[in-house]
């Protein structure tokens, strides 16, 4: 399909957009995965799924990583969420937005900082405002041998897209060589048990194998 679609359109389809649509569609049915905490006591469940992913912008000659946050994912299209991160890629709005907030806080004496960061994180809905509910990030979509990531982790559910490569897999009982994406899934294992951690992962490797969205793109 991702063939296709560059033959189609003289682009290539963003593989985070796919990883997004999916992800989204498996969080709406399992909602608890992305719960943020507020106090010991209680989580908190949002409705939409804001994910957050990285996007990688050049400011002042130097590349930096851009956090983006991609609104109500869960009721997106692919072709909506691919147009988007398409835009964040090359939007100065973003980077002008991104340079004031980053001089912002650089303004605060250093204890103030701390003070806001753990406000933020100690409040569910600035958290997701400002960075989502659910992160995804990349050490290397396009990495020739694949891998893994193992990220730090801040949201209840980060997804580390480790890169594609060629595996043997066994299709219809015959060996067949597969192109295959390598994912790490890192749980809140306060907010989520393993049953339930596992019922979403296997959820989430059946709308990935099936192709989830990409049908509307090719045709």
């Amino acid at each position: 399909k991702f063939r296709q679609y560059y033959e189609k359109k003289g682009e290539k389809l963003s593989v985070s957009a796919f990883i997004i649509n999916c992800v989204g569609k498996a969080v709406s049915e399992n909602k608890r995965v992305h719960a943020l905490r507020k106090n010991r006591r209680k989580l908190v469940v949002f409705d939409d799924i804001d994910i957050a992913t990285i996007v990688e912008r050049k400011i002042k000659d130097e590349s930096w990583p851009i956090l983006y946050v991609i609104r109500s994912v869960d009721k997106r299209s692919l072709k909506e969420i691919h147009k988007e991160i398409r835009k964040a890629q090359v939007s100065e709005e973003i980077i002008d937005d991104f340079q004031k907030l980053v001089d912002f806080y650089l303004k605060f004496p250093r204890p103030l900082r701390y003070f806001v960061r753990n406000w933020v994180q100690k409040n569910p809905k600035v958290t997701k405002n400002y960075a989502g509910s659910v992160l995804i990030t990349s050490v290397g979509i396009t990495a020739l041998n694949g891998g893994w990531g193992i990220p730090f982790v801040g949201h209840p559910l980060v997804i580390t897209i480790g890169g594609i490569e060629k595996k043997p897999k066994v299709i219809k009982d015959r060996i067949e060589i597969r192109e295959c994406i390598n994912l790490t899934l890192t749980f809140d294992h306060d907010n989520l048990d393993g049953a339930p951690a596992a019922r979403f992962t296997a959820e989430l490797k059946e709308l990935i194998e099936n192709g989830y969205g990409l049908e509307e793109m090719v045709n």
